[in-house]
């Protein structure tokens, strides 16, 4: 069985699913890892690749960590802390870090719970569009462990200081209504609907030129996490590249000869 099934249609959309149902979908193993690790990668590598969606097969986007295997002292877990932190290092934090170098724009379709290390990968996509059987928790206080994964950094940023407090602290689930009043998506829709919207936002995207949208990507990454004079000099050395880029000469003859614009 594929953990992380890979469709690819014709508008260069790829729809990565996370396929074990069985744990919803959990990501906490190092195979699940290293199926959606590789499952990135080839879609990054791939030029006629224009969006990545996001979603989880069954009833659950992802249940974050393997619990029975945590209990049965697998998976991150190890009888020696340092090795605990060295598989952490080693596997689920490279998420996060892959996440990060993308290119390819990523939207997750939140169908199901998402909670824990399950909530933070949301927080890891560009655009979260859920469900209305979505639930988001940050709950791994409930287990006496903190977010292993990266989420004290991501939620923050996503729903604000004072909300991710008290989501980490409290560790109680909030809905799809709560979630996108605070952010953590942009839009909720009936469940049957989930994934022709997130469809239909990936083609809007794809419809516009792959490389301005990869370098689009790039930037407003670049520019979560440093000053406006960085930000600035970025901003002028892509520009410099997307000035002189085909995509560019055949979007501007295109724009003049539908308006006969030419100043």
């Amino acid at each position: 069985m594929s953990l992380v099934l890979s469709e690819k249609d014709a508008d260069g959309i790829v729809t990565l699913t996370l396929n074990d149902p069985a744990t919803l979908n959990a990501i906490s193993d190092l195979p699940m890892i290293e199926a959606l690790l590789a499952s990135m990668a080839a879609a990054e590598a791939d030029p006629a690749a224009r969006v990545i969606v996001l979603t989880g097969a069954g009833s659950a986007f992802s249940a974050g960590g393997n619990i029975k295997a945590m209990a049965a002292g697998q998976g991150l877990v190890d009888d020696i802390p340092a090795r605990t932190r060295r598989n952490y290092k080693a596997g689920i934090q490279r998420l996060p870090l892959a996440f990060e170098a993308l290119e390819l724009p990523v939207i997750a379709a939140v169908n199901g719970p998402a909670i824990g290390a399950g909530c933070d990968l949301a927080t890891m996509c560009d655009i979260r569009i859920a469900g209305q059987a979505a639930r988001f928790a940050e709950s791994f206080v409930r287990l006496g462990i903190v977010p292993g994964d990266g989420g004290a950094w991501l939620l923050p940023r996503v729903v604000g200081f004072a909300k991710a407090s008290e989501m980490a602290l409290t560790g109680e689930m909030i809905d799809a209504a709560e979630a996108q009043h605070f952010g953590l998506v942009s839009r909720v829709v009936a469940d049957a609907d989930l994934m022709a919207t997130a469809q239909g936002i990936a083609r809007r995207i794809a419809a516009h030129p792959p490389e301005a949208i990869r370098m689009t990507r790039r930037l407003l990454r670049q520019a979560w996490n440093n000053s406006l004079p960085a930000v600035l000099e970025m901003s002028a050395a892509m520009q410099a590249i997307a000035h002189h880029t085909e995509d560019y000469s055949s979007a501007l003859a295109r724009v003049i000869s539908a308006t006969g614009r030419r100043t």
